[in-house]
């Protein structure tokens, strides 16, 4: 059986990825994940692919046995793996509570670490795994301090991981867009803190995202940042100190 795997189909980009790869050929099924499971179900109901819905907290241990049992139970071939779940949130570090903390490297870093993993021994020759990064991986913003630190962390994973399945015919892509029109933005201001960024101009549709990035992927980029202010941003960081990116960041956020 080959399937596609999509962390986060619940809403935003991970629906908008669920969305395009309905579209692809070479697929058996999706395997849809989220905590959501009435999104789930009714996404599923307006895709022309057979769906698995799997409402699964991927910060709760007892979720990531539930893949890992299902995984070897039905011994698939994983064609497609988007890793799209997680979240962040404005505010600097004295900001946010111990749970937002906890949460937040959990879902970004170690479930999306965790889920390819398990992944991992079912991708074969061809397949392709997309780790969903952000622009903000490529300097520290304060204000924005742990998200952005969570999506180094990702980053920086997913570089390595292209290269060691290389050899493989593993094609792996980080993601790495501007803000995007989803339900992050709301997410995100639920804080003690919602103004620590004021405005998010320039955000990017979900699908075009979706779209673009599979493209990269296809094309076997190690890294797509889907438009031309991440792109800046990205050839800024590599030039600009990161004390200087730190103190413009710090402006804008607050225009």
């Amino acid at each position: 059986m080959r399937i596609a795997i999509v962390t986060g189909a619940s809403s935003g980009l991970g629906r908008a990825y669920a969305r395009e790869l309905d579209k692809a050929d070479g697929l058996d099924e999706l395997w849809l994940i989220a905590r959501r499971e009435e999104r789930l179900i009714e996404l599923s109901g307006s895709l022309d692919h057979p769906c698995r819905i799997l409402p699964l907290d991927l910060t709760k241990k007892e979720s990531m046995e539930t893949l890992e049992a299902l995984l070897k139970a039905e011994k698939p071939r994983v064609r497609v793996l988007v890793s799209c779940a997680g979240f962040g949130k404005f505010g600097r570090a004295e900001d946010l509570s111990p749970q937002e903390t906890r949460d937040m490297v959990d879902l970004n870093c170690r479930a999306a670490v965790e889920v390819t993993g398990l992944c991992i021994p079912y991708l074969r020759r061809g397949s392709r795994v997309l780790e969903v990064c952000s622009c903000a991986a490529f300097q520290p913003l304060p204000g924005l301090n742990l998200y952005a630190a969570t999506k180094a962390f990702l980053l920086s994973y997913t570089r390595s991981l292209g290269e060691e399945l290389k050899g493989r015919g593993v094609k792996v892509t980080a993601v790495c867009p501007f803000w995007i029109k989803t339900e992050f933005m709301a997410v995100a201001r639920d804080t003690a803190n919602p103004q620590a960024v004021k405005h998010t101009p320039f955000a990017m549709r979900p699908e075009a995202v979706a779209a673009w990035s599979l493209t990269m992927n296809d094309l076997g980029a190690a890294l797509t940042t889907c438009g031309p202010i991440p792109a800046v941003m990205r050839l800024g960081s590599k030039v600009i100190p990161s004390a200087a990116a730190m103190k413009l960041w710090d402006k804008l956020r607050k225009l």
